[in-house]
């Protein structure tokens, strides 16, 4: 008797949980694409990185002015706007989102674009002005980042090309050094060490 009461009270909680689970309540902060000019088709939208402000900061592959994609904010109210639309020069289509720096700026990569055409890695700040750190070349250093970097307890960046020259290297693992010239607002190729090569 005891055990079935048991039973049927761990039943009655059980159902009582997933009642009170079902109650959550969804709102749409902003619908991409309902503006001339919009960020389209934000991909790893779990790579939403929240400023100091607690504002929202991430990244879409399509769309922005040019569109070669955009870096936008958008408030926990609703508030949207785009920071940056890439022009190919500077990159585009960055696809994974962006990782907040302890500087408080924000750190993200796109797949293509830049110097090379190979992708970038770029540092951009809460106010919109983009910096590229590196470019890409294609050869043992990849090309085609798709996730932004993270900063390691060590102050250096980390990340991850997603291919590499297709006939020896098929991406590659890397460690990008902030520095005062790395930090510059010239695009430079450097300096950047790389950690793994995958064949």
């Amino acid at each position: 008797m005891k055990s079935r009461i048991l039973t049927c009270t761990t039943i009655l909680l059980l159902v009582a949980a997933l009642a009170t689970a079902t109650h959550a309540q969804i709102s749409v902060l902003y619908n991409f694409g309902s503006k001339s000019g919009d960020p389209l088709n934000p991909q790893y939208s779990g790579i939403i990185a929240q400023g100091r402000d607690g504002n929202l900061y991430s990244t879409a592959p399509k769309g922005g002015a040019n569109g070669y994609g955009a870096v936008f904010k958008i408030t926990p109210k609703g508030a949207f706007s785009v920071l940056y639309s890439f022009d190919a020069i500077h990159g585009s289509s960055p696809t994974g989102g962006l990782t907040l720096g302890m500087d408080g700026n924000f750190y993200g990569t796109t797949t293509d674009g830049g110097t090379f055409g190979y992708g970038t890695i770029f540092k951009i700040t809460p106010g919109g002005t983009l910096t590229t750190l590196y470019n890409f070349t294609g050869g043992a250093d990849g090309k085609a980042p798709t996730a932004p970097p993270i900063q390691g307890t060590d102050g250096n960046f980390y990340g991850t090309a997603s291919q590499g020259n297709g006939s020896t290297t098929y991406g590659s693992v890397y460690k990008l050094k902030p520095s005062s010239s790395s930090l510059s607002s010239t695009p430079l190729m450097g300096p950047m060490e790389l950690i793994l090569t995958l064949v």
